[in-house]
């Protein structure tokens, strides 16, 4: 690992390094060997913690708390940057190390560093895992632009693999052009999918309690396997976010996916990712700041509706 969270105010909130005893953790994956469009994710961290300095002070207006007392950031970590395969290998041994230490909250990055957190959780784990899925496009691909893996693969994976269960998977935003095969994927395979058009309007806790209604039955219904989120920053309309490789048009307010967050942080999550913040695209620092907010939000709702993880 880096000495990045070791230098003064510079970890995400400002805060250090984490102690044997720190509940939560934060650590940055600087990696976008995987991008098919625009690259830049791999600076996504530092833009992510750098964003997230003007909540240092902030008590979270809907939890009502600060979560610093409970956090540390163990810095980004070493990673190969010229093959995927060597770098998931080595960041599933990292998260090896972590997990078991930490709750973690990973700032990517793209979003093939997804799966191999999944195959880390589902071995620590030793079951499948549910997963609520953030992004404009389903990354349920078979390839990559012709090759076997890449970002835009990962679910079409974890599916095969069986680090999922796949009837407790859902998809939240997607809109992007792909055969239906791809985009009717997690549907086939039993999961649930929640369009950015079937989405469109809806942004207060009321006009989403459908959606909400039907995750909770979903989870309840499988036992409450241990539930992950994925947030592809790309989830929003590029009017929100458009510091990210693959923007389109149509998608999620930054209300909806915070409403979204509040709302279903009285589900108790292993884990959780916000990948593909490519700052080289940002605009005043739109989309770095709404990704700081996603993570200080999901952060204090974790915090405050379940206490420490034991």
């Amino acid at each position: 690992m880096s000495d990045f969270a070791f230098l003064a105010d510079s970890g995400f909130l400002k805060v250090g390094a984490p102690t044997a005893t720190t509940p939560y953790a934060v650590a940055g994956v600087a990696w976008d060997g995987s991008t098919t469009n625009r690259s830049g994710a791999r600076m996504g961290p530092r833009a992510i913690r750098e964003a997230s300095h003007m909540l240092c002070d902030g008590t979270h207006p809907v939890f009502d708390l600060a979560p610093q007392p409970w956090l540390g950031d163990v810095g980004d970590l070493r990673l190969p940057n010229t093959s995927l395969e060597r770098m998931r290998e080595v960041l599933q041994r990292e998260a090896a190390a972590l997990l078991p230490r930490h709750r973690m909250l990973w700032l990517g990055g793209d979003h093939s560093i997804t799966l191999p957190l999944l195959r880390e959780y589902r071995r620590q784990l030793g079951r499948p895992l549910a997963v609520i899925h953030f992004d404009a496009h389903c990354d349920t691909w078979a390839d990559h632009m012709g090759e076997p893996s890449g970002h835009g693969t990962w679910v079409y994976e974890a599916m095969q693999e069986g680090l999922v269960v796949d009837a407790c998977f859902t998809q939240i935003g997607i809109r992007s052009a792909g055969e239906r095969a791809a985009r009717d994927y997690v549907r086939t395979r039993g999961g649930q999918i929640f369009t950015a058009r079937d989405l469109r309007g809806l942004e207060s806790a009321a006009q989403l309690a459908p959606m909400l209604a039907a995750i909770r039955a979903r989870l309840a219904e499988h036992g409450h396997p241990p539930l992950y989120l994925s947030l592809d920053i790309d989830c929003l309309d590029p009017a929100f976010a458009p510091g990210t490789g693959t923007p389109e048009p149509g998608g999620l307010s930054s209300a909806q996916v915070l409403t979204i967050l509040e709302e279903l942080a009285e589900l108790r999550f292993v884990g959780m990712d916000c990948v593909e913040v490519s700052p080289p695209y940002d605009h005043a620092e739109l989309t770095s700041q709404a990704a700081a907010h996603f993570v200080w939000t999901f952060l204090c709702g974790q915090l405050a509706r379940h206490g420490t993880p034991a």
